[in-house]
């Protein structure tokens, strides 16, 4: 018996890995978190799984519950989430209770809300000579945050920010960023991205607190700082650059290779020689 915890991706259903799929079809217990989760995920095996259950209103232990009546029984289980499960999934604490529990898991990635985002943006998060590095976080609420770890600190190096569950706080996070990114540094709000009410505002650090209430965004919203999302004057990559050598493009190139005729005719010179 083994539990899977599989990411579901942000919404589209068509966004689930084809990995995850299969797993959600081999296994008779599907757990999934039905306020993320979107439930035609779960089409294929509605009428084949010997249970589903929708873990948005359980606890922790209700829902190790469960495992533990599919572990008696030696069925596996699909524990989907929402996401990539290694992202804010909440899958530490069930982890942790399973070892215990001597009970097996398995991690199945998914795609995350700012990669969706992204896309969805048709962006790119890292442009060279704007920002290589990416800091995914988010806002201090109820879960308590080391001091280097808040807001200012992230903030000062600068990178490309993708920060969860704040958007009820887009007004202190403009306030904590602004002395770092200054009011022309660009924003985007994704709210639900890829579901089919899926909304965005594009602003800046100056008017995205307007733009962000006007469209009454009160969850489910991914903040996107940084000026990789509108910029023109970044370098163009390394990676086909012409004059850059790397072991796919030597610097020095092969001799072009010889037709099967050339070749033919070098070879019969070879010979009468």
């Amino acid at each position: 018996m083994k539990v899977y915890f599989l990411g579901a991706g942000p919404g589209d259903p068509e966004l689930i890995t084809v990995k995850a799929q299969k797993l959600i079809q081999q296994c008779p217990i599907i757990l999934y978190a039905g306020s993320l989760v979107p439930r035609e995920i779960l089409t294929s095996v509605e009428n084949s799984a010997k249970q589903i259950i929708d873990t948005a209103s359980l606890g922790l232990e209700e829902i190790i519950q469960y495992i533990k009546n599919a572990h008696s029984a030696n069925q596996n289980v699909a524990r989907v989430h929402s996401g990539d499960p290694s992202v804010y999934g909440a899958i530490g604490e069930q982890i942790r209770r399973l070892k215990q529990l001597n009970i097996e898991y398995e991690v199945i990635p998914g795609v995350t809300a700012a990669s969706a985002s992204a896309a969805w943006l048709g962006k790119e998060l890292t442009l060279s000579g704007i920002s290589q590095t990416i800091i995914m976080t988010r806002y201090e609420g109820k879960t308590p945050f080391p001091e280097r770890e808040r807001l200012p600190a992230l903030a000062a190096s600068g990178a490309t920010l993708a920060i969860h569950l704040g958007v009820t706080r887009i007004h202190k996070i403009v306030e904590e960023l602004l002395p770092f990114y200054g009011e022309d540094c660009p924003v985007a709000v994704c709210y639900r991205t890829s579901w089919p009410d899926q909304d965005k505002v594009i602003g800046t650090l100056k008017d995205i607190v307007k733009k962000v209430r006007d469209k009454k965004f009160t969850r489910t919203a991914l903040i996107l700082v940084g000026y990789v999302l509108d910029s023109d004057t970044f370098n163009d990559s390394y990676l086909y650059d012409e004059n850059q050598a790397h072991v796919y493009r030597p610097k020095v190139k092969p001799e072009k290779p010889r037709s099967i005729e050339t070749a033919m005719t070098h070879l019969a010179n070879k010979v009468k020689r």
